[in-house]
């Protein structure tokens, strides 16, 4: 037996589930079951191991679902960055926070209400740039009175659009049109208008409901609410498309590295600042000379615009992987989907970490739920994985789709004789820690004499498997 004065493992205390209790995503009132254990501490190498056997932690807290008796079977999720492509809805996100930056333009393309990811079907390959285009720093200004007139004037004219004077060319239709289409701000050709009957007049400004005019309203509001500084005009500028970055040719993909890191222009009007601190986890932080320079352990990573925090994504640096916690932001800058960002940035940030540490190759999600759509949209970051929840192996997603459109519970692993290789085998190898001494399984057993406690070190030993039950220090009072 070991005395706790030499104690540097993972230390839980294990509850069984007993029960059924309120799901938090399809809302069923007893629908939902899991397993999980409280973390008093625990190593970066067992929380790796346990969660590619499917646990998760929300604090220090680590849980399984009961995959099949829950309602919303939940399964574990992992992308491949190395491989990764983003889709046209990616790079969307992208280039709406990079002209944002630059020039503190609006788009109208991704509202509050609007789902976060759209349709499968525009994963596309190539471009994983857009991504490090946006390692920028932020110095937020508030959008000037002179925007606000603009959008007064629109909504009183709303009919013709100005022409340049060498006539083939119009200036892009008066700002809010433009914050809301997305499009740069230089000069545009136009082509010429339809005959009658024959389609839209593009050379006139599109009808805009008085809903989006609304909306357009109060992101300005919110804008103007920062505190930063006095209000500075926010001009409509015509410059070359020289000034914006360039734009990649479609037989030329750039890497999501160039799209995140784009460099911006000097007078940008925003700056974003990204930062890293350890925070509080049941992890343990591990600096080993083989590791990355930050070592692993738990983080936060900061996103400070103009020196305002707008949001945090709690993650956590292990062995194998980067593993997506949590993100939260603040709500007034929803309009630019930072949950989506924050996504690609952790991804690219995975990329860099394996330059250096080959061997922390993936970036986990969290757990994939294909029958709430809210959930669904982590199946967008391709190439993907799932957790086959009997086997522990990982099959592609693609593999997996099918047999979840006909069942909520599946087996992923199509070998029938397939078994969880890492089962536990010898449960009496079980650590635990009682009386701040440790000994196996069968030493305690015989001291405590209690039948009634086998049967939770039993399902225990199962859930974890053989090797964390032979690392980790379960808890006994």
């Amino acid at each position: 037996m070991a005395s706790c004065t030499a104690l540097s493992s993972s230390i839980v205390e294990y509850f069984q589930g007993d029960g059924f209790y309120r799901c938090g995503y399809c809302k069923n009132e007893s629908g939902s079951r899991s397993n999980g254990m409280w973390a008093h501490s625990m190593t970066v190498q067992d929380y790796q191991d346990l969660i590619d056997r499917g646990w998760r932690r929300s604090g220090k807290y680590v849980y399984k679902p009961v995959m099949n008796e829950t309602c919303c079977p939940q399964y574990t999720i992992r992308c491949r960055p190395s491989q990764f492509q983003p889709s046209k809805s990616h790079k969307k996100v992208l280039k709406k926070m990079l002209k944002f930056l630059a020039k503190g333009e609006i788009s109208k393309g991704n509202r509050e209400d609007e789902p976060m990811e759209p349709p499968m079907e525009d994963a596309v390959a190539g471009d994983v740039a857009l991504i490090n285009k946006l390692d920028i720093q932020c110095d937020f200004k508030k959008l000037g009175d002179n925007i606000k007139e603009r959008l007064e004037r629109e909504e009183k004219k709303g009919k013709s659009a100005q022409k340049e004077e060498s006539g083939d060319l119009i200036q892009s239709q008066d700002k809010r049109a433009k914050l809301g289409s997305g499009e740069p701000a230089h000069s545009v050709a136009v082509p010429p208008a339809p005959k009658p009957g024959k389609g839209a007049d593009l050379s006139k400004p599109p009808c805009r409901k008085a809903k989006e005019i609304r909306k357009e309203r109060k992101r300005l509001k919110l804008m103007q609410r920062n505190p930063a500084g006095e209000c500075e005009g926010l001009q409509a500028q015509r410059e070359p498309p020289s000034s914006l970055p360039p734009k990649a040719k479609s037989n030329q993909p750039k890497a999501l590295e160039d799209l995140i890191f784009e460099s911006l222009p000097e007078d940008a009007s925003h700056k974003l600042e990204f930062t890293r601190f350890l925070c509080s986890s049941p992890l343990e932080a591990e600096n080993p000379p083989n590791g990355p320079d930050c070592g692993y352990g738990s983080f936060h990573q900061q996103y400070w615009l103009d020196g305002k925090i707008i949001a945090v994504g709690v993650i956590d640096i292990l062995p194998y992987c980067v593993s997506s916690v949590y993100l939260y932001y603040d709500p007034d800058y929803s309009f630019l989907s930072l949950g989506v960002y924050s996504a690609l940035r952790e991804i690219a940030f995975t990329k860099q970490l394996h330059e250096k540490t080959p061997q922390l190759s993936y970036y986990y999600m969290g757990f994939y739920i294909h029958s709430c759509p809210k959930m669904k949209y982590k199946g967008h970051y391709r190439p993907s994985d799932l957790l086959c929840p009997e086997t522990y192996v990982w099959v592609p997603i693609e593999q997996c789709l099918p047999a979840l459109e006909n069942s909520k519970y599946c087996r992923f692993n199509q070998d029938p004789k397939a078994v969880d290789e890492g089962r536990s085998k010898e449960p009496d190898r079980v650590q635990v820690f009682y009386k701040k001494a440790i000994m196996p399984y069968g030493v305690y057993k015989k001291q405590r004499r209690d039948a009634s406690e086998e049967a939770d070190v039993l399902q225990y030993a199962s859930l974890v498997g053989q090797a964390c039950a032979e690392r980790m220090l379960l808890f006994r009072s």
